[in-house]
């Protein structure tokens, strides 16, 4: 209650005489009273000055210079306990007392030593909340208590017996400094606000605290940055404050908000509405500027796509503590800061969905035209799979962002396009379908860069590489668990129909110009025919596929043992049936050019040439990034 609010109930004019005190004419004088008596309140209002006027009067800071330079509660506590039972006592004896409409000069000599005594509380509630600032930190409440255990300490405190809590040898000097310094802060509140001192006792809490809570704020990292500012800024300077804020909201709301959330529950524990205005007023500014951040880097900066990291971080640092957010601002009056937070997850969702699209189109944008030399993998493929593999990492905020967004290409492309079933019955989840739709428009880009070959082998080795890439680059990271075992079957079947068809046109003519049944017995000269034949073929086949390339070892060993398989082996039978046959044959070392081993040595050479670099895909590679700087 307001002091202008006691006042008036101390100096309310009288009452109907049916509301005070006043035995009637006829009450037999054994009762003890008599009209000229003083009334009962009346009795208690005296003694209750006579016993609170030496206490009060004693640590008047106007009056004793012992008052003004100590603390009533680091003197004594005990002493500042019966202080505070004192007021207590005076505050229900004014109360009683002017409801009996009594003497109003007691009333006034009550009053005056109760603005004494709340000039005293003010000062010593100051004194606790500066000098403790240590002890009552964001981080020390929130480690060291909770919402709900805090309260239960406070009865070692508020019993008359302080020895209780020295008894408890598990609680540290520092923490019961802590739990000491927030009980003697309850005990002033709830003797101020009763008394009607409210607003007083509110001023000094929210100053000092306040004041934390900015300091905080600011050591953390965190400015409040208006739009033009964002928009004109560097993308590196930004980067670097958008990991001061992920580092900053962890410590904002596990410690500073959750520490201040505690310490004014505790504080203001018997008076609900007084306490979450206070905390509100206190936070909200620190709140508002620490939420309000990623909305504003969400809605003005360049939505490119290797810039969708950094948004996703900012999604996950809020998701990741929404429960604590959630509990910290559950009231009313901090409906507007938890809204903000909301506004930002929405905000870098949009961000996300736009920057994907971003990644898309710079797919389907490339325009480079020269085949990579070796067939080898292409630049595209290993900075869209690295930028998807990395975007796999963050599948279960992107889970949530893509869940009212499906992809499109789901009702333009049957379920067999994307390598995995998604029935009406088992629906699959919308970012497995955003990322086997990123992978098929890699792949038909793909396959749009392997016509550039002219020679057709050439470009299903091309495709075969590439696909293999995209393979192990899913089975290696996250999207093996998007995607699932069955886009990965099929997937891993096309690359070896790729390789198939790679082998039947590039080697296809060396083994046709070896017979079906090499141990046939034939006539030396068809003998000195097949081995001329099989020369030209293999030493053009040789040639040309020499400087291919095959990076993915697996891959490369399935081609050689295939074509071994059917060449060498071939080979080897007939040139050991055979090749005695040819000692007459004029030229024999032209007729006969390779032996058996000759033929093992040089497909066991192929696919290790140089791989020169590709054309560069997208605008703003994601690969610059591939494995980006990850803020934990």
């Amino acid at each position: 209650m307001p002091r202008k609010g006691m006042r008036s109930l101390c100096f309310s004019p009288k009452h109907s005489s049916s509301s005070t005190f006043s035995p009637p004419s006829s009450t037999p004088s054994r009762l003890g009273f008599s009209p000229s008596r003083p009334s009962f309140y009346d009795s208690v209002m005296d003694r209750t000055l006579e016993l609170a006027e030496p206490i009060i009067t004693k640590w008047s800071p106007d009056t004793t210079a012992l008052a003004r330079v100590t603390s009533l509660f680091y003197e004594n506590r005990r002493e500042a306990k019966e202080f505070i039972k004192t007021v207590n006592n005076l505050q229900k004896a004014m109360h009683f007392l002017a409801a009996e409409n009594s003497s109003s000069e007691k009333l006034i000599r009550a009053q005056n030593l109760m603005q004494i005594a709340m000039k005293r509380l003010q000062k010593e509630f100051y004194q606790i909340l500066s000098m403790n600032r240590a002890q009552l930190d964001p981080e020390s409440v929130s480690t060291r208590s909770s919402r709900t255990s805090v309260a239960s300490s406070y009865s070692s405190y508020d019993d008359e017996d302080e020895d209780v809590a020295a008894a408890d040898e598990s609680i540290s000097e520092v923490e019961d400094a802590s739990m000491a310094a927030m009980a003697d802060l309850r005990l002033i509140s709830e003797c101020m606000i009763s008394s009607g001192y409210a607003k007083e006792c509110l001023k000094i809490y929210k100053i000092i605290r306040k004041s934390i809570v900015d300091e905080g704020i600011y050591k953390l990292g965190v400015e409040k940055l208006t739009s033009s500012q964002i928009h004109k800024m560097d993308w590196n300077v930004l980067d670097l404050k958008i990991k001061s804020w992920l580092s900053a909201i962890r410590t904002a709301v596990a410690t500073l908000f959750h520490g201040e959330r505690i310490l004014c529950d505790q504080v203001f524990a018997a008076a609900d509405s007084i306490r979450e205005s206070c905390f509100t007023e206190i936070v909200k500014e620190g709140a508002m500027i620490l939420f309000q951040f990623p909305e504003i880097v969400a809605k003005h900066s360049k939505k490119s796509p290797e810039k969708i990291f950094r948004a996703l971080d900012m999604y996950t640092g809020i998701a990741n503590h929404w429960p604590e957010i959630e509990s910290i601002f559950s009231s009313e009056s901090t409906a507007i800061i938890k809204s903000q937070a909301v506004t930002s997850l929405v905000k870098l969702g949009e961000f996300t969905r736009a920057a994907m699209n971003e990644f898309e189109a710079a797919i389907q944008k490339d325009s480079s035209k020269s085949p990579v030399a070796g067939s080898g993998t292409h630049f595209l493929t290993v900075e869209a799979m690295d930028y998807l593999s990395n975007l796999a990492d963050y599948s279960n905020v992107l889970a949530d962002i893509l869940a009212d967004s499906p992809p499109s290409a789901k009702k333009k492309l049957p379920e067999t396009y994307f390598g995995f079933s998604d029935s009406e019955e088992s629906p699959a989840p919308a970012i497995s379908l955003k990322m086997a739709w990123l992978i098929l428009v890699l792949l038909c880009k793909l396959d749009t860069k392997a016509k550039y070959y002219k020679d057709v082998s050439l470009a299903y080795l091309f495709l075969a590489n590439n696909l293999q890439y995209v393979v192990v680059k899913v089975q290696t990271s996250n999207l093996k668990y998007l995607l699932g075992d069955e886009w990965l079957t099929k997937h891993e079947g096309i690359v070896k129909q790729f390789a198939a068809n790679y082998e039947r046109l590039g080697w296809g003519r060396v083994i046709d110009a070896l017979p079906a049944d090499p141990m046939a017995l034939v006539a030396p000269a068809r003998a000195a025919e097949i081995f001329r034949n099989f020369n030209s073929a293999f030493d053009q086949a040789h040639r040309k596929q020499a400087h291919c390339i095959v990076d993915d070892r697996n891959l490369r060993d399935h081609i050689k043992v295939s074509i071994a398989r059917k060449i060498f082996r071939l080979y080897r039978e007939f040139y050991n049936a055979n090749s005695e046959k040819m000692a007459g044959e004029r030229n024999l070392a032209v007729v006969v050019r390779y032996a058996s081993e000759d033929v093992g040595h040089r497909l066991s050479d192929l696919f290790f040439g140089h791989l020169e670099s590709g054309a560069s895909s997208l605008s703003e590679s994601p690969a610059s990034n591939s494995r980006r700087p990850r803020s934990h």
